[in-house]
């Protein structure tokens, strides 16, 4: 017992987590600057600065991870053998990082919409094996804050050094300038892929099955395998049911706030400084929700960020509902740039915190040599998601011409998370301990 306490309080990091944690700082930059930030205004702007830009970008979001998600558990399950861990994570970074280079060279927006989706496809699936590798790179007992601290270091350099340095290019050269995008574009991938060497170089696969004589055929057995037993643990479906509500919200958020503030014409300087605040905010909260879950548990704290985006999104409903209401008028605008900022923050608060702690979660209540199939149902319920939610406010902004009633649908999403998560919590809590005693005793 006291092994156990001792390695879950240690301080230091180990080299291993260290360059597990810095892919985090590696690829938050793509986060930013091309899903949250900067790329969104850009495209709407080129599409016309109207809904057409948000239903494309949504539309496009959808598309990239719906093709990552059905590939997720067949990946998953195959990189779960000796050796292809690795191979695949490697694979995709190098794809996103090259795809991304590329989307500079681009000046339509059916172009830019088809480098958007491919770049997206290889850092969806670059996250899915990096997320599997934290079984290997740490011990249950320091879950919670090696995944923590993975969203913070993400936070601090991957999105706000760069994030910074690019406000700079496109203060300097001008916010219409499309080279000053370019710039920002180039940025991204050349800081993706310097600081994806250490994990390159010092993360290793140490949980890992044999693989067979017909991996295929015995990929697609285990898959039902596992399927069937995620299906049988109560406790590992509430909580994978209720994950795919909430990171919905989450997802949708991330992707589509900038887009959405463009289309009610506001401020993109503006938006783009108040994402620099989320980044900032977020960092000592990544770091504290963290703590705070060794103390009160993992639900509790993810329960606690459900209800700050049921907040967030009744806020950003009234954001957009009062432009609407008021046909645009420069009061009503200013007002509605007041409450992105608010919103801003409050998403910083808590968006690291429950990305953190759902994979750290989750990563307890998995068997170690397993993860990468796991994580790839896990991969598949949260990407579904995130094609259920852009699309969502695709459809409903294209059916009423009100964006704002788009964002009011992810308040069911939500509720929902919420619910499941709360139903299935004593189911939870019994199949950790469990599998925890289980692993102690090999």
């Amino acid at each position: 017992m006291k092994k156990a306490v001792d390695s879950g309080s240690r301080i230091k990091f180990t080299k291993t987590e260290k360059s597990w944690i810095l892919y985090d700082w590696a690829n938050s930059v793509y986060a930013t600057n091309i899903m949250a930030a900067i790329f969104p205004i850009y495209f709407t702007s080129v599409c016309g600065g109207d809904t057409l830009g948000l239903q494309w970008w949504g539309y496009g979001t959808s598309i990239a991870t719906l093709i990552v998600a059905v590939m997720a558990p067949l990946l998953g399950a195959i990189g779960d053998y000796q050796g292809m861990k690795k191979k695949f994570f490697a694979f995709f970074m190098a794809f996103g990082v090259i795809c991304t280079l590329l989307m500079a060279i681009f000046d339509n927006w059916q172009m830019l919409l088809v480098g958007y989706v491919l770049s997206y496809i290889g850092f969806a699936g670059s996250c899915l094996f990096y997320d599997s590798f934290l079984t290997d790179v740490t011990t249950s007992e320091r879950m919670d804050k090696v995944s923590a601290w993975g969203y913070a270091m993400g936070y601090i350099g991957g999105s706000t050094i760069p994030f910074i340095i690019s406000i700079v290019i496109l203060l300097v050269m001008g916010m219409d300038n499309p080279t000053a995008v370019k710039l920002t574009v180039v940025l991204t991938s050349v800081w993706w892929g310097i600081f994806s060497i250490p994990m390159l170089k010092n993360v290793r696969q140490k949980h890992y099955l044999k693989a067979p004589d017909h991996i295929v055929k015995n990929t697609i057995s285990n898959i039902g395998k596992t399927l069937k037993s995620i299906s049988q643990r109560k406790g590992l479906l509430f909580f994978i049911l209720a994950y795919f509500c909430y990171i919905d919200g989450v997802g949708t958020v991330i992707h589509m706030s900038t887009s959405y503030g463009e289309t009610l014409h506001l401020d993109s300087v503006g938006m783009i400084l108040a994402l620099l605040v989320t980044q900032i905010v977020a960092v000592p909260c990544s770091i504290l929700f963290g703590r705070l879950a060794q103390k009160v548990g993992s639900i509790r704290m993810i329960g606690i960020s459900i209800g700050m985006y049921f907040l967030i999104c009744l806020v950003g409903f009234y954001m957009g509902y009062s432009v609407e209401a008021a046909n645009g008028a420069e009061d009503a605008i200013q007002r509605a740039e007041v409450l992105f900022w608010i919103m801003a923050a409050m998403v910083g608060m808590v968006q690291g915190g429950i990305q953190a702690l759902s994979r750290s979660y989750f990563g307890k209540l998995i068997p170690a040599n397993k993860s990468n199939e796991y994580f790839g149902f896990f991969d598949i319920f949260g990407k579904f998601a995130t094609v259920v939610g852009p699309l969502l406010v695709s459809l409903v902004t294209d059916l009423t011409n009100r964006s704002s009633l788009g964002i009011l649908s992810l308040l069911f999403l939500f509720a929902l998370g919420g619910l499941l998560l709360f139903l299935g919590r004593n189911h939870m809590k019994e199949e950790e301990a469990a599998l925890r005693t289980k692993e102690t005793e090999k």
